[in-house]
This record gives C-alpha cells, structure tokens and sequence, in this order.
C-alpha cells in the first residue's frame, strides 16, 4: 500500500474546494491506489501524466477542470511507493504545481 504526504499547500488549496469536489478528488485516489498497487500503470481515465517542464511533477485529473500535482517520495516502507501530493484545484494550480 502506498503512502502519502501532502504539502502545506495542498491544504490551502483543499480548503477552497467545495465538499462535492472533495469527494470527487477522493474517489480518483482509490481508483489512483489500486493502480499504483497494481503496478500496471494508471488507467486512461485518470490522465496520470509527467508535466511538462517539471521533470519530477506529475499530474492527475480528477474531474473536467479538476487536477491534482503529486511527486514520488523518498519510500518510507521498502517496496511501496511514497507520494505528495503538492496541488489541488482547476488547471490555475498549473502556473505553479508546486515543490
């Protein structure tokens, strides 16, 4: 199972979400578990990609407008990822995804 920080940030930005939002974006993360569980990679819906210009920033989409930033962590258990999560909110967070 993998774990997970989140960024002073993130709660900033977690905060003007609204509460449909917020169960919207929890919803991808199960989904987002299971395939970092799984190993095989991110399935199409969930748009997992590298960012472009940011060689160690990834992003996610969890709604139409709805996008989260996330880098992989130093593990804190061997052999399960470690993510933190930098971003939360609508293409805005793109002009700065964080770190």
């Amino acid at each position: 199972m993998p774990t997970y920080d989140k960024a002073a940030r993130f709660f900033r930005d977690w905060g003007r979400l609204s509460r449909d939002q917020q169960l919207r974006f929890m919803k991808a993360v199960g989904v987002f578990v299971d395939d970092l569980t799984a190993g095989d990679g991110f399935r199409a819906g969930l748009r997992v990609k590298k960012m472009q210009g940011h060689d160690d920033i990834w992003e996610l989409s969890w709604a139409p407008d709805g996008r989260a930033t996330f880098s992989y962590g130093e593990s804190v258990r061997e052999g399960h990822p470690h993510i933190v999560w930098h971003r939360i909110g609508g293409h805005e967070i793109f002009s700065d995804p964080g770190k």
